[in-house]
């Protein structure tokens, strides 16, 4: 019965363990590209040959459901793998949608023709590869009209994160939201368009001020799994037990990963 959780490197794992919180009798299984990581910085191809690789490796162990903890993934390779490429029996899921339904104020599978949102103003900070697809804005201008987006590429960001330099990565954040700032003075909403991201959402909060409502996708996400799972129970798939893989090194990645979650995290070769 588990579900495939696929990110190029760590960001992944503040999705896993969102919706192992919300669905604890749900196994899962992790993979992690992280010899090829990090997926910003490559173009759309490349992004979805390896994307397409990591998601049939979890189809492989069971998973008939798998989801995108990737928002790089999600914004250069999901649409072009929905429209040639998955099977009928099985699904892959990004976490795009989720954030856009939370940031409208739609429901989950609401279809209904884009209208009118209170947020006017909305500040996108997410990987060079994902603002270049404009994947963000395709995906909301199915569900609102007059939002204004500026996006920043948070260049160097995920790279802190994965090495561990905190104090490195929270200069660059407030290096890139005075960027986003100088093109959108007053944003109402800011969106982390990285699953890296939630561990600096507090620098985030600080930088853009309190009047600023940031959404992070990890909750998010896992709300949406949830319903998802409700409506799909056939999509659990036929894997029995949680597994952490890697294209790295494991013993490697299993230590980062460890001080990541800060509990112990095994990771065996993919």
């Amino acid at each position: 019965m588990a579900v495939g959780i696929f990110d190029s490197g760590m960001g992944g794992l503040t999705v896993l363990e969102a919706v192992s919180k919300r669905l604890p009798d749900v196994p899962f299984v992790y993979f992690g590209d992280h010899i090829h990581a990090p997926y910003g910085v490559r173009d759309a191809d490349d992004v979805y040959d390896l994307t397409t690789k990591a998601v049939e490796r979890l189809w492989d162990v069971g998973c008939d459901l798998v989801i995108l903890a990737c928002n790089t993934a999600s914004a250069a390779a999901l649409r072009r793998m929905q429209e040639s490429w998955i099977p009928p029996e099985k699904r892959v899921l990004g976490v795009f949608v989720p954030l856009i339904e939370a940031l409208t104020e739609r429901q989950w599978g609401d279809n209904s023709p884009p209208r009118e949102v209170a947020v006017k103003h909305v500040a996108l900070f997410a990987t060079p590869a994902t603002v270049s697809s404009r994947a963000f804005q395709r995906e909301l201008a199915f569900r609102a009209i007059g939002v204004d987006v500026e996006a920043q590429a948070c260049g160097g960001v995920v790279d802190a994160i994965e090495d561990g330099d905190e104090i490195l990565a929270e200069a660059l954040v407030r290096s890139h939201v005075d960027a986003l700032k100088r093109k959108m003075p007053n944003p109402e909403a800011a969106i982390l368009g990285c699953t890296h991201y939630p561990l600096m959402e507090q620098t985030f909060q600080d930088a853009l001020g309190p009047d600023v409502q940031v959404y992070s996708q990890a909750k998010l996400v896992a709300e949406s799994l949830a319903d998802y799972l409700k409506r799909h129970p056939k999509m659990l798939g036929h894997g029995e037990q949680s597994l952490f893989l890697t294209t790295g090194d494991p013993a490697r990645v299993s230590d980062k990963a460890t001080q990541f979650l800060k509990r112990r995290i095994e990771f065996v070769a993919a």
